[in-house]
């Protein structure tokens, strides 16, 4: 059996094509849902590529893996294809009438011979700017001259027995008024402009409609661990029948005020078929904010997840229910996160390796494999270490809830700000009247694709706080957040990825920042940090109204061969670390990853004081994975797994000590204290590359590790010691050591 994450896959995309007899196939028309007219571009100083990531129709698909959206996605390895008959079509809708000066097409095998490329302003009345009868396939650049809001591609004429297929379909133009960003458009809370990606029912929808783009999400989404593609599907008030099966970069989540408001008859679940059972590549996904009422007959839920899969402030309802963290079967799953969440039932972890509790209340818990960690729950498990491994903290010190959207009993949409909570056990909204502020929506500016940068700045300069809708942004500007209290939430993963370099965002040294839902890919060109709070020599103290980060995670190669030499540095004091990923690719699309690939020292820096981590990730990283220099520091779970891909002993070494800790507290440092901490190694293109430490620490007595475990995963490769000097060795012979505390 597989104890660990398994090795890398070839991206889905690059599937070969499955070619079917014409006769067979249907051709699917495409049913345009989308319940929210698209976003306004940015305007644009010069002509460049202003398709991507915008909504695309077509007259037909070859099949639910060939949709019109992935030619429009930025992805090569991704394609739309059609049926085989002409005419067909696939038409783009830019968001507002445009200068179009070019078109690419990037053609896979299946091309046309015949075809017009057409702009309208209505998606009614086309006008032809460009007619062949000719074409070449391959990639073919198009110097056109017209305007409009929609461009399509109109194929009269295949040049073979199959349809018409583009890898992408890219238009280039500019937008009027040629100004470096849109200008701050107001919010209508009760009526948003929530972009292309974003889908809202209400239960006067029909159930067929639901369950239909529900369906059709997860089938462009359950294998898409590095397509660009990202969407939320949000829930008004009320009872529905939904079976809501999770993929990648996909969000739920209700719109009430308590997760009771919301009652799906249903599921709402992650299975883990794609990779045969195994869900150790389970990430980027969550629920949040509903309760869920199994089917008559049914006790069984599944969220088979691994990391950044957060289940957060749910409702599981039916004593006799369960729901299960892995597969159910002999499949692995590999750490997730449940928070402010109430299961009637039971909680069974079954092959889960690693996972964080907080702040909930289970009927009760069932299982443990190495690091198994619970702050502030009812129901958790009596407190054991190892075997089973149960790190049992009965409050929660001091944290905020993230930060949530809904609507309130007149209709307006709200953003709600749980308040800090001290020495807290259970959720903040289970027969509890929750704590907090609440912020209309027209206090937001909503962050949709094709945004700049500048226009955010602009926003925030305004005073705004700022709700990114799911898409990814590549950035050629930081996003610099200097108000106190400001609020920046995403939904469905929306995705920041700075360019040329530059820090993705940063936040000043003030209080009360909340940023959520969010996840921030590092370039191609090198940035010497993506996220940084607080600059360089903050000092002010902000333990009444502390920064806090929920759900925020990073990512380094993968989909772009990204390269970032630190994810995040926090400057600040008393920051709060609620639920964080920072992953620097040990797999990914062909090209996006490798040791001199990928490159990325160190994940987490530290320098502010009496900073709190709840639910810490951090992997692969190439030297220290986290380094804490300020005093105070608390971790509350911790999971780490060394980079997969040293070379060979030499390329990874720390002046003469073989390799780099997982965690180093700074030998500065005289308090700090973790509880929980699991570190694993996996080197597989060198099995004989030694770690010699997990856990690098000063040793005073106001530094204390709780409940530490190191795993050779498979018996592939070497960690020495657990912490300092002290652990047992974890290799091919003995894969598995514990320690209790240190010193």
């Amino acid at each position: 059996m597989i104890f660990h994450r398994f090795p890398p896959r070839g991206h889905p995309g690059g599937r070969a094509r499955s070619r079917r007899f014409a006769g067979v196939l249907a051709a699917t028309l495409l049913l345009a849902l989308t319940p929210f007219a698209g976003p306004t571009p940015a305007a644009s100083a010069a002509p460049a590529l202003i398709s991507q990531g915008r909504p695309a129709t077509a007259s037909s698909t070859e099949g639910g893996a060939f949709t019109a959206s992935a030619a429009v996605d930025g992805n090569t390895g991704t394609r739309w294809s059609s049926a085989f008959s002409d005419p067909q079509w696939i038409q783009v809708d830019l968001g507002a009438s445009a200068t179009i000066s070019q078109v690419v097409l990037r053609w896979e095998a299946a091309y046309g011979r015949a075809f017009q490329i057409q702009v309208s302003d209505n998606a009614s009345s086309w006008t032809n700017v460009y007619t062949t009868t000719t074409g070449t396939g391959g990639t073919q650049t198009l110097n056109v001259s017209g305007t409009g809001r929609y461009v399509r591609m109109y194929g009269t004429a295949r040049a073979t027995g199959y349809g018409y297929s583009l890898w992408e379909f890219e238009v280039i133009g500019e937008f009027g008024g040629g100004g470096p960003g849109d200008p701050v458009e107001p919010t209508d809370p009760r009526n948003p402009n929530f972009g292309p990606n974003t889908f809202v029912f209400d239960p006067s929808t029909p159930t067929s409609t639901i369950q239909g783009r529900l369906n059709s999400l997860f089938t462009e989404q359950e294998t898409a661990q590095f397509a660009p593609r990202r969407y939320a599907v949000l829930f008004k008030p009320g009872t529905y029948t939904a079976d809501v099966n999770l993929g990648f970069f996909t969000q739920v989540a209700g719109l009430g005020m308590s997760p009771d408001d919301v009652n799906l008859n249903g599921h709402v679940r992650v299975e883990a078929f794609w990779m045969g059972g195994n869900a150790t590549q389970n990430f980027w996904r969550a629920a949040e904010n509903l309760s869920v009422t199994l089917p008559a007959g049914t006790i069984v839920e599944r969220w088979a997840v691994s990391q950044a899969a957060p289940y957060r402030r749910m409702h599981l309802r039916g004593a006799g229910n369960q729901i299960q963290l892995w597969n159910g079967g002999d499949g692995w799953s590999s750490g997730g996160l449940m928070a402010d969440t109430k299961i009637d039932g039971m909680v069974v972890s079954g092959s889960q390796q690693q996972w964080y509790s907080r702040n909930s209340e289970f009927g009760s818990w069932n299982g443990s494999v190495w690091n198994m960690v619970f702050t502030g729950v009812t129901g958790a498990p009596a407190p054991h270490f190892p075997n089973p491994s149960h790190t049992v903290v009965a409050q929660t010190p001091v944290v905020r809830e993230k930060p949530f959207l809904y609507i309130d009993g007149s209709g307006e949409y709200r953003v709600f700000v749980p308040a800090l909570r001290s020495n807290s056990q259970g959720t903040s909204w289970y027969n509890k009247t929750p704590a907090g502020s609440s912020i209309s929506l027209s206090q937001f500016f909503v962050v949709r694709p094709g945004t700049s940068a500048a226009t955010i700045n602009a926003a925030l300069a305004q005073g705004k706080n700022l709700l990114f809708t799911p898409g990814l942004y590549r950035t050629t500007e930081t996003i610099r957040v200097t108000r106190p209290d400001t609020v920046v939430l995403g939904l469905g993963l929306a995705t920041i990825e700075p360019q040329n370099g530059i820090t993705a965002m940063t936040v000043a040294d003030v209080d009360g920042v909340k940023v959520a839902g969010l996840m921030f890919e590092a370039g191609a060109t090198n940035s010497s940090v993506l996220m940084e709070v607080g600059p360089s020599g903050s000092s002010a103290s902000h333990a009444a109204n502390p920064t806090s980060l929920h759900d925020v995670f990073f990512r380094i190669g993968g989909a772009v061969p990204g390269k970032a030499t630190t994810s995040l540095r926090i400057n600040s004091h008393n920051v709060i670390g609620d639920h964080m990923w920072l992953w620097r690719a040990d797999h990914g699309d062909p090209g996006t990853y490798g040791w001199n690939v990928n490159t990325a020292d160190t994940g987490l820096v530290v320098n502010g004081n009496n900073v709190t981590m709840y639910g810490l990730f951090v992997e692969h990283y190439q030297k220290y994975e986290v380094i804490w220099n300020g005093n105070g520091g608390r971790t509350y779970f911790f999971q780490n797994e060394k980079p997969y891909d040293p070379p060979n002993q030499a390329a990874f070494m720390n002046g003469s000590t073989r390799g780099y800790a997982a965690y180093k507290v700074a030998d500065s440092v005289t308090s700090h204290e973790a509880w929980g901490l699991g570190s694993y190694c996996y080197f597989n293109v060198n099995p004989a590359v030694v770690n010699e430490r997990s856990f690098e620490v000063p040793v005073t007595s106001g530094v204390r590790f709780h409940n530490m475990v190191t795993v050779s995963l498979g018996g592939v490769g070497t960690i020495n010691r657990i912490i300092n000097n002290s652990g047992g060795t974890a290799n091919t012979a003995n894969q598995v050591q514990y320690l209790n505390n240190f010193p």
